[in-house]
């Protein structure tokens, strides 16, 4: 019996881009530029299925027009904004700000070494602190915290890279170890 197929099997893909919903593109595209740095480098541009040939076989028959933005972050991965007009863009649900229930993504992590200043840069330009920085190993320099954008996007900042926090668990002075789940 052979195993799955593989795109390539020496070399893990690399992320392209993340596409974000938001009301308010224009917005977006400054408060993201303001506050990471990110930079607008094309749109926004308006899609209709008539004129684009990638929203109407991926967004469906019910996609009928957005304006679309395309930001780079500085490991060169792209932030793809959409503002849906119509339909348009559904508002979230303040009172459950991490809806962790739903397929897809949820948050969008950056990585920044003094996570209480980010925090403070996010929330000074309109978003909102969901979680304290937290030392989530003891002994190791490693934290994190989440907030939200003006818009309810979900952010992580995590002061370490994800390959430096997340190899070689379990980690020296965990005080209890994961749990890992076996496969079925």
């Amino acid at each position: 019996m052979t195993g799955p197929e593989q795109l390539h099997p020496s070399a893990a893909l690399a992320i392209n881009h993340v596409g974000v919903t938001v009301p308010d593109v224009f917005a977006a595209i400054d408060w993201y530029g303001d506050v990471f740095g990110f930079r607008c480098i094309m749109g926004p541009r308006l899609l209709e299925p008539a004129n684009h040939r990638e929203a109407a076989s991926s967004l469906g028959p019910s996609f009928r027009r957005a304006w679309q933005a395309h930001l780079l972050c500085g490991n060169n991965v792209g932030i793809e904004l959409f503002q849906f007009l119509d339909p348009p863009v559904q508002a979230h649900d303040a009172a459950n700000p991490i809806d962790f229930t739903r397929r897809g993504p949820w948050h969008l992590c950056m990585t920044y070494p003094d996570v209480a200043q980010a925090i403070r840069v996010i929330t000074t330009n309109g978003g909102v602190m969901l979680s304290e920085p937290t030392a989530f190993v003891p002994g190791r320099p490693w934290t994190l915290a989440y907030a939200a954008d003006p818009w309810g996007i979900v952010l992580e900042i995590m002061s370490h890279s994800y390959a430096e926090v997340f190899s070689n668990w379990p980690q020296p002075g965990q005080t209890q170890p994961p749990t890992f789940v076996q496969r079925p």
